[in-house]
């Protein structure tokens, strides 16, 4: 017989106080693939909000090179 089981709901890192910024090149790996592209908020279990604010803030670094556009 099958078990099935719930999936936990992913709780989004930047609802539960956690600042992002641009500045901050290391905290925003975080939220990048590894060909330099925006991870999704499926990926990463950002709320929509938070992921407007994660792409907001890298296209910054990546405007002033702290990120690069590709790998």
């Amino acid at each position: 017989m099958a078990e099935f089981y719930r999936k936990r709901k992913k709780v989004c890192p930047l609802c539960a106080g956690k600042k992002i910024k641009y500045s901050e090149p290391e905290t925003l790996k975080r939220f990048i693939t590894e060909k330099a592209k925006i991870a999704t908020k499926r990926v990463t279990g950002t709320c929509s909000k938070h992921q407007r604010v994660v792409a907001r803030e890298i296209k910054r670094a990546r405007a002033i090179a702290l990120l690069p556009y590709t790998k």
